[in-house]
């Protein structure tokens, strides 16, 4: 095939390398000159982006980072980040997103597990990560993103940048190939390596982006969830890229103060957020119609289940529905979805189109009616399983299924109502308990801002429901409200489900993605 000079080259008739549908593809198209990513110090284009990338790229060749190595995304979301995982994807090197609110040593352990060759990390955070990052033997490159003093064994992120590589073609590759590793958020364990191909991207665009949030070219994206995760990923980078609309970038803390400000600055289209997100943006005095924006039109949350008060809350203030949906890193981003029109807050909707969805009982058998049952769920954005953990990979990715270790009820209209983790779920009475049952009669009530619910034994050896909450601002803690709280829990859901003990914390433990980290409160409270 004939390729003019300044044109993108396309390597085959039908390129399976993730950067050529997500980006090249817009240049070619005509749509070069739109808007991509907006950060605090600029905004690049769909054709800057392009010229970015194949800098990056062809930086690594020369820095002799070869094909299918690990480079380790250290970055604060800014437009580095795209650029440097779009780079890496367009060079065959696999990009591995990091959390960069995990302390040095776990940052550390995530580079040693997947044998990072290289690392980028965003300067602001490179004094912190220095020693742990010197200490790594496999780790042969560092890279800063950002103004830093000249330290020997780094290099910056100009420097790499090769500049007469501007057009550098993507690497010929399957979609059924290796792309990158995201490291799941930890919310029962250790984090493992999830592995996901190239075709993982557009599956997920494909399906919950075109079809559920049916995001278009004029959307501009804020999500508070960050880049470095599945939920964030999705949200602010494949899906407005997929339909060449924009994002916007923010490296802070999605503070409700930082949020609002956002909101009024950029005026976003679709917001993407977590259910405490939503909780602590609706006591803030600052939310109004739009949250800020007279162009909010729709809105995501995922991570956790999302009480129905908090939704309903927000759609009568802001004037826009919650999505709420329920995805892991596994599968890459949501799978089962409430979607406009259909929102039935309380629930986790119906399978996003594209998967299916079972209910199994604990004999691996499928349950036909109303469950409970563990939920498992089959797709194209499935991962290839986990980096050097067979036994784990073999017990959650059996055959063209993911077993997703959550519990769910389903009702005759299909709709999926969340109940537990598989291991968080526990019986009083003989009868089975929903700690998220337990936890949204508790947030329901005005004072509470948070809860967790953990089963606990008494005197007798028995389990009974423990619950941790924290309060809203100003509420004083009495003997009185944990009363007050037990009794509205046994008018709300039944007697048997009261929390028998009531601790109140400054925070519950959770993770990146707002997940409530529940083994953390079993360890405590039963070491």
């Amino acid at each position: 095939m004939a390729i003019k000079r300044g044109t993108i080259k396309v390597p085959g008739d039908k390129p399976g390398n993730a950067a050529d549908y997500f980006i090249d593809r817009h240049v070619r198209e005509g749509r070069g000159e739109r808007i991509v990513f907006i950060d605090e110090t600029r905004a690049i284009t769909y054709a800057g982006l392009h010229a970015e990338t194949s800098r990056f790229a062809a930086g690594l060749r020369v820095a002799d980072i070869r094909r299918e190595a690990r480079i380790a995304l250290i970055l604060l979301d800014s437009i580095e980040f795209p650029v440097a995982f779009w780079g890496a994807i367009r060079a065959g090197v696999v990009p591995v997103p990091v959390n960069t609110m995990l302390p040095a040593d776990q940052i550390g352990y995530i580079l040693g597990d997947c044998r990072a060759e290289a690392a980028i990390v965003s300067a602001a955070l490179l004094p912190a990560l220095a020693p742990t990052l010197s200490s790594l033997p496999d780790l042969r490159r560092i890279i800063v993103a950002g103004d830093t003093e000249a330290t020997s064994g780094v290099m910056s992120l100009d420097a790499l940048m090769a500049p007469d590589g501007d057009d550098a073609p993507p690497a010929d590759a399957s979609p059924d190939e290796l792309a990158f590793f995201l490291y799941s958020s930890g919310s029962t364990s250790a984090p493992k390596g999830v592995r996901h191909v190239h075709g993982s991207l557009r599956a997920t665009a494909d399906t919950f982006a075109a079809q559920v949030l049916e995001i278009a070219p004029d959307d501009l994206v804020y999500s508070a969830a960050k880049l470095f995760f599945a939920y964030g990923l999705g949200n602010a980078m494949t899906f407005p890229m997929s339909v060449a609309a924009a994002a916007v970038l923010s490296p802070h803390r999605p503070t409700p103060e930082h949020v609002f400000a956002l909101m009024r600055a950029h005026r976003p289209s679709i917001f993407c957020g977590v259910p405490t997100l939503y909780a602590n943006l609706l006591h803030h005095p600052g939310i109004g119609p739009g949250a800020g924006s007279d162009r909010l039109r729709r809105c995501t949350s995922a991570g956790e289940a999302l009480p129905p008060h908090i939704g309903t809350a927000w759609s009568r203030i802001t004037g826009a529905d919650i999505i709420d949906g329920v995805g892991s890193t596994e599968m890459l981003h949501i799978f089962l979805s409430n979607r406009p029109g259909t929102i039935r807050y309380g629930t986790s909707g119906i399978a996003v189109p594209g998967y299916v969805l079972r209910l199994v009982d604990e004999d691996g058998r499928d349950i036909e009616g109303e469950g409970p049952g563990e939920l498992w769920v089959r797709g194209a954005s499935m991962a290839d399983g986990y980096w050097n953990l067979l036994e784990k990979s073999r017990r959650t990715f059996i055959g063209e299924w993911m077993v997703t270790g959550d519990k769910y009820t389903r009702d005759t209209d299909g709709f999926y109502t969340y109940c537990g983790r598989s291991d968080d779920m526990f019986k009083v009475s003989g009868i089975w308990v929903s700690p998220f049952e337990v936890e949204t009669a508790l947030t329901s009530h005005s004072s509470v801002l948070e809860a967790a619910v953990i089963g606990d034994r008494d005197a007798d050896g028995l389990t009974k429901p423990r619950a941790f909450i924290v309060l809203n601002e100003e509420i004083p803690a009495t003997p009185d409200l944990i009363r007050q709280l037990q009794e509205h829990v046994k008018r709300r859901i039944g007697p048997w489900k009261y929390p028998r003990w009531i601790d109140i914390v400054d925070d519950l433990p959770k993770t990146a993605t707002g997940k409530i980290q529940r083994f953390k409160l079993r360890a405590g409270v039963c070491p």
